[in-house]
């Protein structure tokens, strides 16, 4: 039976794009000398693809699609078989083509655009081999464990816990406990590999920015020792720990966009507020800074370890049924009493749990929204009052101005968007 004019031009389209994704990678292939497969044999084996699936399509059976993998994997086997190269065992080569002649068929199935974007990743993933294998032999055995923990944490423990509310005021989901621990332990890895894989050499900046994606509370307590150990170290230490506390209003803004999006439209303007006055702040201490001696890293701890992620668990839990009790009971004024002590120590757990209850229906915007800065508010003061208490009055009066710069912008922030 003919076909239309559109439906030949979608099939055209088809093919078109797995020929195109075949020579993508081809192209990257014919940088390697030793490969068996460049160019013009991976533009190919992307049409074979299309063109296995549409027969298979035709006859309703896998088995065209089936055979042309068989026979892919089998010619680019042999051709390295018969000129083998002790350097290029060719396995790479070998993968390379059969997820081309897949995405090939794709193509045809009409999934072209996951196609192609996958096409782009095998690209990168084959072209930067060198910088692959260089940060793999950077990471330390105890990197490899936090990696893996992490792993077993989001892609073991998460899918099995069952997704319904427990307990009083129906405030605990085990799945949404975990996914929060799945959260920061991930926002805290982040931070912690971006350390151990750069390390000082990149300057305070980066210090500061990645020591507080792993942990700012850390990052004040290190750099407030080192302050006192080098009291020349105060401008930078100060730098630092400004720039790490930053990053925790980041961090907040973050969390509420993933947790509970309706809260970040009246949420924003406290912490861009904070974020403006902070990065004035940050400019102010850069123009003063002298040389500063060397920058130390802030020793952390494994931010994904078992113990750790079921402590941070249990605190949340605890800080969500709290919450809620005091919601309940005292409403309004307990929530913010309790949001200032607990955010404290951790910002965190207030935050999670304040829009965990927000996303239940258990709060409204505002409140919401005041909980979550006076948690941040008092952080920021615990932070302030470290500071002075282990790295001198020196370094704590070199802080103060920046992180009250901060908390000024959340102060304002939030009274400009219940006055307005």
């Amino acid at each position: 039976m003919p076909f239309s004019t559109p439906v030949v031009t979608d099939q055209i389209e088809a093919f078109l794009i797995a020929i195109g994704i075949g020579m993508l990678i081809g192209l990257e292939r014919e940088r390697i000398p030793s490969a068996r497969a460049g160019l013009r044999t991976f533009g190919l084996i992307g049409m074979f693809g299309a063109l296995s699936a549409l027969l298979g399509q035709h006859l309703d059976s896998v088995a065209p699609f089936a055979a042309g993998l068989l026979i892919v994997g089998a010619t680019i086997i042999a051709a390295y078989l018969r000129h083998p190269d002790p350097s290029d065992p060719g396995t790479t080569s070998v993968a390379a083509l059969l997820i081309c002649y897949c995405l090939g068929a794709a193509t045809w199935l009409g999934f072209a655009e996951l196609a192609v974007m996958l096409a782009v990743g095998t690209t990168v993933l084959l072209y930067f081999k060198a910088q692959l294998r260089g940060v793999a032999t950077r990471l330390e055995p105890r990197d490899w464990i936090s990696i893996l923990q992490f792993g077993v944490l989001s892609l073991v423990i998460l899918p099995i816990l069952p997704n319904r509310e427990f307990g009083p005021y129906g405030a605990l989901n085990p799945y949404q406990l975990w996914w929060m621990v799945v959260l920061i332990s991930g926002v805290g890895l982040a931070g912690y590999a971006a350390l151990q894989l750069v390390g000082p050499r990149y300057g305070t900046a980066f210090v500061g920015v990645f020591g507080g994606l792993a942990s700012s509370t850390a990052t004040t307590m290190v750099y407030s020792r080192e302050a006192r150990a080098q009291p020349e170290m105060a401008s930078v230490a100060a730098l630092v720990i400004l720039l790490a506390n930053l990053v925790m209003v980041v961090r907040v803004a973050v969390i509420a966009v993933v947790v509970a999006p309706g809260v970040i439209g009246m949420l924003s303007t406290p912490l861009l507020l904070a974020l403006v006055l902070g990065l004035g702040a940050v400019a102010w201490y850069w123009r003063r800074l002298g040389e500063g001696g060397e920058l130390v890293l802030p020793a952390t701890g494994n931010p994904t370890e078992l113990r750790t992620a079921l402590g941070f668990g249990a605190v949340y839990a605890l800080v969500l049924l709290c919450s809620a009790w005091l919601s309940d009971r005292a409403g309004n004024s307990g929530l913010y009493v309790f949001a200032m002590v607990s955010g404290l120590t951790d910002v965190d757990a207030i935050t999670l749990s304040t829009l965990r209850l927000y996303s239940l229906d258990k709060l409204v915007l505002q409140p919401t929204v005041i909980a979550v800065v006076l948690g941040m508010v008092a952080n920021l003061g615990f932070k302030t009052a470290m500071t002075f208490a282990i790295g001198g009055r020196g370094l704590g009066w070199r802080t103060l101005p920046g992180l009250a710069a901060v908390a000024l912008g959340l102060g304002l922030g939030v009274a400009w968007r219940m006055l307005g």
